[in-house]
């Protein structure tokens, strides 16, 4: 195995010499060279030079004069000469049987025939390297990068991008501004939370709930049957508190600045894209063909006409096959989406039965355990129901997680598209569709529905005939939400980070002990790249995909938790040098690949921004108590709805509750007397959260010309808040182009000067060519002028 081993290695570098005669991607001609003042956040030019700066063409060897060509041998950089060898490698032929043509490592590496195939590291990534011919790349971009005492240190994208190549140099690219941006969103979060916790004393509402004369005054209904007592509305003074920090004027004013941010977010990452494609020489990159992928090219077997170029060509399916399989991935799909929103239902189910449970258990089991008792009133049924729902979503999402990838892969293979590009496209768009059901599902549960239809005390809803339909935490869905939000985040950050650091690294350490040969004193370098961890066939899919997932909590549901920026930047700041750890160290040096930007991900960002827009404002409408207070505030407060004649937020808590005789409890549903509490007395009513008209009325218990108001208005704020904030966002757009308008006219500057270069080439090379038959017609016109002068 090992001798195969090397065998295959040599052969990778061999063809890669070869290839580098034949083919390339870009000739360059040297034009200036970058000039910049040094940075305290930058590398030393000294440690890592600067790129120069060149006019790029297409290469072709019979213009090899037009070209900048200082060594011959250095030509081709490491990075294009793998990408040439995996291209010769992945379609080598090796065996014909008949009519079938057996082609491409990938084919043998499968059937075991070859263990590995991976370009080398140029040298130990932590010891620098004395020979004068290794460049030593691998070992600068650990201690300039990769080390955690850089951390400070912006990233040095040109280097990342000579060694590993476009695609994974635009990946950090890409994070790393997404980083930046992110740290203006984290201060303004940050902002909002410190005014929420300062003024949650200060709250009118929070006020009035904590004070023994009012909320210790009203009896509030049991919130489930029988086994639920009255309670007291003062007895969620905490949880009153809580929800003043995350539900206030400045929660309004931050989901519009990031539904702002979001979009310059991505019209200033179009342009840093543009730059990077300009100095990357990836501009005219999906212009050129793609070639197709080996599986594809494996499996033609019918014939069509090629509607561009009017010939035959080879495809693996008819018409009618493309479709029948692009229906049974769709059906696929779908049945794998409504398995997701079956475990969402599952544990919607455990939550109406645990809070049963804790309903009938907890408060008993907190009075009967002292050490206990100071937990008492931040502890409540739905608090105590909602953490441990959460806890077991996330389980759930992350076992989840590795069933929808196999299932998309399938899926994707199935579907057998043509291009690379045509496959990571299809199964981001399948993935992202997973995982945004998977991860969100539960959010927008709670944000949208829990608690939106419950009925009143006396006509509860009932889910499966069973169980009764839960309402929210006393002090509302928003703090739920927020506690479901920072349990998903910070358990799918450690869980990531976990996987990208410490499996990675005892894989290694026990695979080197396994493999080890005591006898060996040096070992090659293709024996330690083979102990590291290979790159997979998806590469940079699964970081793009966590960093899309993390980019839909910070806009989706930030209206209820304005600290998931603040967690997204801690997290992003470890992220990158994370990354650049396990890249550099842990992992094989994966084959380079051109990209021209971060693909099917950037429309994904585009919809989730939009959708971003929706959800905050339906947030701040139907799941917060804003709506409700300022209608209660401009309208209710005064005459003659009542006596006060100036507008004021006092009495807002009597005004939310509605009134519900206990007498109208049937048996099934009147709590037990042995769990009445001692001061309940001579009442013969309690409130519950709505808006309906009292026992008594001609209408008793039907919605009242509040709730009309409230809905009313939640309706044309969130219309209106939508409004504002698209139509901000195309202004913005349109404002702000793709592409600086230096940059464009650069563009057109250095196409006007290759062709002009390529043009006079062309005509010198002519000139060459015809001067012989020019000389030898010139002498023919002149020999019979001599003879008739003669």
């Amino acid at each position: 195995e090992s001798k195969q081993r090397i065998d295959f290695i040599l052969v990778y570098e061999d063809e890669s010499k070869s290839a580098s005669e034949k083919k390339g991607s870009v000739m360059r001609r040297k034009v200036s060279q970058k000039t910049s003042r040094p940075l305290p956040l930058l590398s030393d030019e000294d440690v890592i030079a600067k790129e120069p700066e060149f006019f790029t063409a297409p290469f072709r060897k019979d213009q090899l004069k037009c070209f900048f060509v200082k060594d011959k041998e250095q030509f081709f950089t490491p990075a294009m000469r793998s990408r040439m060898a995996y291209y010769i490698l992945s379609r080598a032929p090796y065996e014909v049987r008949g009519n079938v043509k057996k082609f491409g490592f990938n084919k043998l590496l499968d059937g075991g025939v070859y263990k590995a195939a991976y370009p080398l590291h140029d040298c130990r990534f932590n010891v620098k390297s004395k020979e004068p011919s290794c460049p030593n790349e691998r070992f600068l971009l650990f201690n300039e990068w990769a080390h955690p005492k850089s951390f400070y240190k912006m990233q040095p994208l040109d280097l990342i991008r000579k060694y590993f190549g476009e695609k994974i140099g635009i990946y950090f690219a890409w994070l790393g501004f997404y980083t930046v941006m992110l740290t203006l969103a984290a201060a303004v979060g940050l902002c909002c939370f410190i005014y929420g916790y300062t003024t949650r004393e200060s709250s009118t509402w929070s006020k009035e709930v904590c004070d023994p004369q009012i909320g210790g005054e009203i009896i509030m209904c049991p919130q489930c049957d029988k086994i639920c007592p009255y309670w007291r509305l003062n007895s969620t003074c905490e949880s009153s508190k809580r929800l003043c920090i995350f539900d206030n004027y400045g929660t309004l004013v931050f989901a519009i600045f990031m539904s702002v941010w979001v979009t310059l977010f991505l019209e200033f990452w179009k342009r840093y894209q543009a730059k990077l494609e300009h100095d990357w020489d990836t501009v005219e990159f999906l212009q050129q063909e793609e070639q197709p992928r080996p599986e594809y090219e494996a499996k033609c077997i019918y014939e069509r006409v090629n509607p561009v170029t009017q010939e035959t060509e080879k495809v693996p399916y008819t018409a009618c096959g493309k479709c029948m399989r692009v229906s049974c991935g769709i059906g696929t799909v779908l049945f794998w989406v409504l398995l997701i929103i079956a475990s969402v239902v599952g544990v919607i189910v455990y939550r109406l039965a645990m809070f049963i449970t804790f309903s009938s258990n907890l408060h008993s089991h907190l009075n009967n355990r002292k050490e206990l008792e100071p937990f008492k009133e931040y502890v409540t049924p739905q608090m105590a129901t909602s953490i441990t729902a959460s806890f077991i979503s996330l389980i759930i999402i992350m076992i989840l997680n590795n069933v929808y990838e196999k299932v998309a892969i399938l899926i994707t293979d199935f579907e057998l598209p043509r291009t690379k590009t045509e496959y990571e496209n299809s199964l981001t768009l399948k993935m992202f569709l997973f995982q945004f059901v998977n991860y969100y599902s539960s959010c927008f549960y709670i944000a949208f529905f829990k608690g939106k239809v419950v009925g009143y005390p006396g006509e509860p809803v009932y889910w499966l005939g069973t169980f009764r339909n839960e309402e929210c935490d006393p002090g509302g869905c928003l703090t739920e939400l927020t506690t479901q939000l920072s349990i998903i985040m910070t358990g799918k950050a450690i869980w990531n980070n976990i996987q990208e650091v410490l499996l990675p690294w005892l894989k290694n350490l026990m695979f080197r002990h396994c493999t080890q040969v005591s006898s060996e004193k040096v070992i090659p370098r293709w024996e330690q790249d083979y102990q590291l961890q290979p790159m997979g066939k998806l590469g940079l899919f699964y970081e793009y995909l966590e960093m899309v997932i993390q980019f839909g909590f910070v806009t989706l549901f930030v209206a209820s938790f304005p600290l998931a920026p603040l967690l997204a930047l801690f997290n992003n700041l470890c992220e990158i040098r994370v990354d650049a750890w396990k890249y550099t160290t842990q992992s094989r040096r994966a084959v380079p690949e051109k990209a021209q930007d971060i693909g099917a991900w950037q429309p994904i960002l585009q919809g989730v921004a939009i959708l971003a827009v929706a959800t905050n404002a339906a947030i701040i409408a139907f799941t917060s108590d804003m709506i409700p207070r300022l209608v209660y505030y401009w309208a209710f407060s005064i005459s003659p709805y009542s006596g006060g004649s100036e507008h004021t937020m006092a009495g807002y808590i009597n005004s939310s509750l509605s009134v519900f005789n206990i007498s109208h409890f049937s048996e099934m549903k009147r709590p037990n007397e042995e769990i009445t509490p001692y001061w309940f007395n001579n009442i013969t009513t309690c409130r519950y959260r709505d808006f309906r008209h009292p026992p008594g009325h001609p209408n008793q218990y039907d919605f009242s010309i509040y709730y009309w108001h409230v809905i009313a208005a939640k309706l044309a704020f969130m219309i209106v808040l939508e409004h504002i904030v698209y139509f901000t966002k195309f202004i913005l757009s349109y404002m702000i182009p793709d592409v600086p308008e230096a940059l464009k006219e650069q563009i057109k500057r250095e196409r006007y000067l290759t062709q002009v270069i390529l043009h006079e080439t062309n005509i010198q090379h002519f000139k060459e060519l015809m001067k012989p038959i020019a000389d030898n017609l010139q002498s023919e016109i002149e020999e019979p002028e001599l003879d008739l002068k003669v």
